[in-house]
C-alpha cells in the first residue's frame, strides 16, 4: 500500500500524520511525502516518510500513483496554504482514483459541518484508524 501525505507551509500537519502512520504500519506501507514546498517535504521525510517530493509537478504526477491520499481537507481546494496549493494540484488530488482520507480542519475559509472540532493529535488518530480499516479491508 502506498500512501501520499500532502501538506504545505511548514509541514506540521503532515509531520504528525506521517509519524502516526509509521507508528501504526511500520514497514507495511510506503509513505510518500508530497509538499507544496521543499520545507514541508523535508519535515515529513524526517518524520518517517520513505520518499519525498515537492512542487506542483510532483503532486500532479504522484496523485495517480498511490492508493491513499491524506492531509487536511484544504488539499482539494485551489490556492490553499496561502496560495501554495495550485488549482492544478487540487484538481489532480480531487480527481485521483486514490481514496482520499482528509482531516476536517476548519481553516483556509473552509468550514466542515457536523464534525467535532478536536485537537490535531485526536483528529490524526481518527484519520489513522480509518486508514487501518481501509488497509485491513482492501490491501491485506
Amino acid at each position: 500500500m502506498k500512501i501520499a501525505v500532502v501538506d504545505g507551509q511548514g509541514g506540521g500537519i503532515g509531520r504528525v500524520i506521517v509519524e502516526k502512520l509509521r507508528q501504526e504500519f511500520g514497514s507495511r506501507c510506503t509513505i510518500l511525502a508530497l509538499g507544496t514546498n521543499a520545507l514541508a517535504s523535508s519535515v515529513m521525510l524526517k518524520a518517517g516518510a520513505n520518499e519525498a517530493a515537492s512542487g506542483e509537478n510532483a503532486v500532479i504526477y504522484s496523485s495517480s500513483r498511490v492508493d491513499i491520499i491524506t492531509g487536511s481537507i484544504a488539499i482539494i481546494a485551489a490556492n490553499a496554504f496561502s496560495g501554495e496549493l495550485t488549482p492544478r494540484m487540487a484538481e489532480a488530488i480531487a480527481t485521483s482514483e486514490a481514496v482520499k482520507v482528509l482531516l476536517p480542519i476548519n481553516r483556509f475559509n473552509i468550514e466542515v459541518c457536523s464534525t467535532i472540532d478536536e485537537p490535531l493529535p485526536l483528529q490524526v488518530d481518527s484519520l489513522v484508524d480509518r486508514i487501518i480499516n481501509l488497509y485491513n479491508h482492501r490491501f491485506a
